[in-house]
């Protein structure tokens, strides 16, 4: 373990140290540990459903709705009393904050500079982000991360192959497109695409899009040289306390950086330094695994998207750097009664609505022809990736996500997806070509809460059969296997994933 972890591991943790430190878990029997192998195993049987799968949450799942609110639920088996400390969280979530000084006192301390003035208008209606639609469509629900490369001796040497990286020194580690009155915003978002035809094994021609970004009317000077930017657009937010909750034993069980079983895949657990516990920890959240938990995402998020301090992320001036020295010298938002924009209590409530944002149930898991796609997801190898199930810890203080069987199609660990899908920049031990496998559940819902069908980390894909064609490196081979599929086949696939 000791080069996919630490470089010192404990004697006594035999996961060097990465066990859930966040969690207050009741361990497991030798019992339960042999009833989770038989029930998470793999299935060769596609005749039928699987028993359980259609609950992709276990407990927790939720009716699937017809509207937009498919992702907007709360965990189905929450409390009523539980279900009003969501609704006070949705509501600090989806709060528009507005700039300092300001008579709303609760509600002050936006930027200066950001990229959108509450989570809900980054993660709409719960759900994916998209790039700009045309030229006067904003990037409100995407951005650019920047950094550049660090000396060696910037590594954190408590975690091996840690890639060393430093903010830009004039714009961080987050480009804002906006900035509140009186106030320079730092850029603006230009992406062009060219377009490469595909065709498949059936003759059917795909178009895939490539993307070109460019950090345009820069309002702080020129970035430094050797400037990395990586696009992102907002995840959905579906599931995270479940995936919270999975053991950490369990996803590093699922690692083969070596690829010792020959099968290409390398699967590699993204090691980070948590702010929250002051060590270091599995990173499971973000593009590239590089936040440990729920309330260190959501602190780093009002930080560097909003410009909202915290506890965990007490700068006044948000993602401000030295050198923006206007925004330093604003007025801000932190006070004597809450001590930072927004305290301990309202990180608490928003990190409770996270993790209690429900998956919704799978449709049509016995029919045909997504047994059929199910059939070919499998034997294609997909599943060497997007690991089906997982069974959470038993957590005495969490009910809603304690001791259940989830099916979210995801390994949590980092991927080479070879050069095409590459942003050349690492993140923790994350290279410029690997991404964490994201979880599938809930994917088929996509155009119908968020009104696109956009995929991959920067919305290129525009169809879920697009974004299995970028797929290269470790799944190179999976990709192929697709375009040489018969119509039929390739169809039964698709319809699996949007049942899922």
């Amino acid at each position: 373990m000791g080069s996919v972890a630490l470089a010192q591991t404990s004697t006594e943790d035999p996961f060097g140290g990465l066990g859930d430190p966040h969690l207050n878990v009741v361990p497991r029997t030798t019992e339960e540990a042999g009833r989770i192998a038989a029930v998470t195993a793999l299935t060769n049987d596609f005749t039928a459903s699987h028993r359980f799968e259609e609950k992709s949450a276990g407990a927790a799942t939720v009716r699937a709705m017809t509207n937009a609110d498919a992702f907007s639920q709360p965990s189905g088996n929450i409390s009523f009393e539980d279900q009003l400390d969501f609704r006070v969280g949705n509501g600090l979530f989806r709060k528009l904050w507005v700039s300092s000084p300001s008579s709303t006192l609760a509600s002050d301390g936006l930027g200066p500079l950001y990229n959108a003035r509450s989570c809900q208008r980054c993660h709409i209606k719960d759900g994916r982000g998209h790039p700009p639609e045309n030229v006067d469509d904003n990037a409100i629900s995407m951005f650019l991360r920047v950094s550049i490369p660090g000396p060696s001796d910037a590594a954190i040497t408590e975690i091996q192959d840690y890639i060393a990286t430093l903010p830009e020194p004039t714009y961080g580690t987050q480009m804002q497109d906006f900035a509140v009155q009186g106030h320079i915003s730092e850029y603006r978002l230009d992406i062009t695409y060219d377009e490469e035809i595909i065709t498949l094994a059936d003759g059917t021609e795909v178009s895939l899009r490539h993307p070109t970004y460019e950090a345009a009317d820069l309002g702080f000077g020129p970035l430094h040289p050797a400037a990395m930017l990586s696009p992102r657009v907002a995840p959905q937010m579906i599931g995270l306390g479940l995936l919270e909750a999975v053991p950490a034993a369990d996803i590093l069980a699922g690692a083969d950086p070596d690829d010792r079983d020959g099968d290409g895949i390398s699967g590699r657990p993204n090691i980070v330094w948590s702010v929250e516990y002051d060590r270091p920890m599995l990173g499971r959240f973000g593009l590239k695994a590089g936040s440990p938990t729920i309330m260190e995402q959501s602190a780093a998020a009002f930080a560097g998207d909003i410009g909202i301090s915290s506890p965990l992320f007490p700068a006044s001036a948000g993602e401000c750097t030295a050198a923006q020295t206007q925004c330093q010298d604003a007025i801000h938002g932190d006070n004597d009664d809450r001590g930072t924009e927004i305290d301990a209590e309202g990180m608490d409530l928003v990190t409770f609505y996270s993790r209690n944002l429900a998956v919704p149930a799978r449709r049509g898991v016995a029919d045909p022809q997504v047994l059929r796609g199910k059939e070919m997801f499998y034997s294609t190898g997909c599943t060497s990736c997007h690991t089906p199930s997982f069974v959470t810890h038993r957590l005495e203080d969490q009910p809603a996500q304690s001791f259940q069987l989830i099916w979210p199609y995801t390994d949590m660990l980092l991927h080479d997806m070879g050069t095409a899908l590459a942003d050349n920049r690492p993140e923790a031990r994350a290279t410029g070509q690997e991404w964490r496998t994201p979880p599938l559940w809930g994917i088929g819902l996509t155009e119908q809460v968020s009104n696109h069908s956009y995929f991959l980390h920067d919305g290129r894909a525009r169809s879920l059969l697009e974004a299995v064609l970028w797929h290269g490196g470790e799944a190179q081979l999976q990709r192929d296997a697709v375009v040489e599929m018969t119509t039929a086949d390739r169809a039964a696939l698709i319809a699996f994933l949007e049942s899922l």
